[in-house]
């Protein structure tokens, strides 16, 4: 399993499978986001069965699911809702770490200085830099 650290209190990752959620609790991780919409590929586990087995472990858990390409503003306040909420570290995930690491972005917007959310993007591996006229925007 790859994991990418954004910031110490935030990392993402590719797909997680129900059995992962073990070895993400040890490695210290206390909530996840899924970023994935059911059905998004037939090989992917239904948000139900991450969830459940998130909840035995004791792991807060939301699903804000996100159609790549595809980042309004209610998904993105969703997120930064649960980024407020959450306990740290939080590991949010969706297909390939990307879509989570946008809306990690997106939902910093304002909070962050954009340049420093695009180099902590590119430090974990994600050109965000088409994203810098969006989060500028939100710059005060």
């Amino acid at each position: 399993m790859s994991i990418f650290k954004l910031t110490p209190d935030v990392s993402v990752a590719p797909q997680v499978e129900a059995d992962d959620l073990e070895t993400i609790k040890a490695m210290g991780f206390r909530s996840i986001i899924n970023n994935r919409p059911d059905q998004e590929s037939a090989q992917q586990p239904g948000n139900d069965v991450i969830a459940d087995k998130a909840a035995a472990l004791g792991l807060d858990y939301r699903f804000i699911p996100v159609i790549s390409g595809s980042f309004n503003d209610e998904d993105v306040a969703e997120f930064r809702k649960a980024l407020d909420e959450m306990e740290g570290p939080i590991l949010a995930f969706c297909r390939s770490g990307t879509r989570s690491s946008v809306m990690w972005a997106l939902a910093n917007a304002g909070r962050m200085p954009a340049r420093e959310i695009i180099q902590a993007a590119g430090n974990a591996g994600f050109d965000l830099s088409a994203l810098q006229p969006r989060l500028e925007k939100n710059e005060t």
